[in-house]
């Protein structure tokens, strides 16, 4: 099934549904999109950044708020 979507007419949270929806879509079957040869790599440094300290994870309300304030 062939489908048209007409982007330039859509409003921007019609476009942001649609890109929500679409991702749900591609993510219920993970088989179906390979991860790149590089990912696994950079997952490994992470972990390893994590475990030595180096790094630390934070909530996704306090990474909201630095993405916001670096980007002011």
């Amino acid at each position: 099934m062939e489908m048209v979507v007409d982007l330039e007419r859509m409003s921007t949270a019609d476009k942001l549904r649609l890109m929500e929806n679409l991702w749900q879509n591609l993510s219920e079957d993970d088989s179906a999109v390979a991860s790149p040869s590089w990912h696994a790599d950079v997952l490994q440094e992470r972990e390893r950044l994590t475990a030595s300290g180096e790094e630390a994870f934070i909530d996704w309300e306090t990474a909201k708020q630095q993405l916001r304030k670096d980007l002011a």
